[in-house]
Parts: structure tokens; C-alpha cells; sequence
């Protein structure tokens, strides 16, 4: 008679930044859903990211589906937590004059 394997390991890691991960890779689980939301299949997703193996994009997909509001909310975060790196990356740069400065370093012709 078959053992029947009730229990699977999730190939999904938590790095000290708050990203979620596949293990072994440096593919996050918001790309991977967010490929996944736009319609992408399983394989379509590991030609995109070749370093990624069949059957964990799979388990990735199939944690999302069991786990979405929980994914949602954490995916909602990632963005928010963008979103205002991107508004002091921007504050944070000179933009008067960039025109000016930029002609000024072309060789005179």
C-alpha cells in the first residue's frame, strides 16, 4: 500500500529585510504572483525566471492561492514600503538646472 504524504515543505524564505523569497533564489514571491496575476502559467513563469525550478514555482502559486489575504496584505505593504522609497529617492534629487548642467558637460563642437 502507498504512504500518503499529507505535509509538504513550502519553498518560501523570510529575509531580514521582510521579502519573501523562493529558497535558493533570489526571486521574490511578489514577482512571482505578480506574473502569476497577469495571467502567466507555471511554465511561462520559469522561462522568466530560469533560476527558479518547476515544481517550487508551483508550490509558490499554490501557497498564494491558500494563503491570499495574508499574501495580499503583505504584497499591499511591499508596495506602500516602495512607494515612499521612491518619494525620498525624489526629494532627494536636484532637478533645477539638470538641463543646463547636462549641455554643459557635452564637448563644444
Amino acid at each position: 500500500m502507498i504512504e500518503l504524504q499529507t505535509t509538504q515543505t513550502v519553498p518560501l524564505a523570510l529575509t531580514e529585510g521582510g521579502a519573501i523569497r523562493i529558497s535558493g533564489s533570489r526571486v521574490t514571491l511578489d514577482s512571482v504572483v505578480h506574473h502569476f496575476k497577469l495571467g502567466a502559467t507555471a511554465e511561462e513563469i520559469a522561462q522568466k525566471f530560469p533560476s527558479l525550478r518547476l515544481v517550487d514555482i508551483y508550490a509558490a502559486i499554490t501557497y498564494y492561492l491558500s494563503h491570499r489575504e495574508v499574501i495580499e496584505t503583505y504584497l499591499r505593504g511591499r508596495e506602500e514600503h516602495a512607494a515612499e522609497i521612491r518619494r525620498q529617492i525624489e526629494g532627494n534629487q536636484d532637478t533645477v538646472g539638470i538641463r543646463d548642467r547636462l549641455l554643459a558637460r557635452l564637448p563644444s563642437r
